[in-house]
């Protein structure tokens, strides 16, 4: 897979999007302890703020015609925007097209960043820190936070950096 599109979602996308998110959120299972609703699902307020939001962009990662992962911000009027949720589905991880989607998003909403991600999700933790490195050198910062209104999970680690307008290094 050498290939790699970040755009912009559209309505027809939707049901891609919703079945992405169920794959991502069940990844994320591993590592903040939470089981499916009763029909099967996960926990969806962030796909449907992403979706019908003024303040949000959903992205849909593509590898060719095969979808690969989703990127969703927030807060793009905000001074710091934030990657709510990036995902590339396992068949497409450690070949690059991770950190290439990440520099396509960020390069369409240049200025500061916020990600924030599990230390017990050591993946993620080597993928951000590299991601952050790529984009901003050594001029990122990490700090932890609590999870918001879950006092039983550890905190969560934010990097927190600055995007050129030309992201893609």
């Amino acid at each position: 897979m050498t290939d790699i599109s970040a755009r912009l979602a559209n309505a027809a996308d939707q049901p891609t999007l919703e079945r992405l998110w169920l794959l991502f959120r069940h990844d994320m299972s591993e590592f903040n302890s939470v089981l499916p609703n009763p029909d099967g699902t996960f926990r969806s307020d962030w796909l449907h703020a992403a979706l019908t939001q003024a303040d949000w962009a959903p992205y849909l990662l593509t590898s060719g015609a095969s979808p690969v992962g989703l990127a969703f911000v927030r807060s793009l009027t905000a001074p710091t925007r934030v990657l709510n949720s990036f995902f590339v589905v396992r068949g497409a991880r450690r070949s690059g097209i991770g950190l290439r989607a990440v520099q396509e998003v960020l390069a369409k909403h240049p200025g500061p960043w916020e990600v924030a991600f599990q230390e017990s999700n050591v993946a993620a933790v080597a993928f951000w820190r590299r991601v952050a490195t790529v984009i901003a050198g050594d001029a990122w910062t990490e700090e932890r936070r609590p999870v918001a209104g879950r006092p039983d999970l550890p905190p969560d680690t934010w990097i927190t950096f600055e995007a050129p307008a030309d992201a893609q290094r």
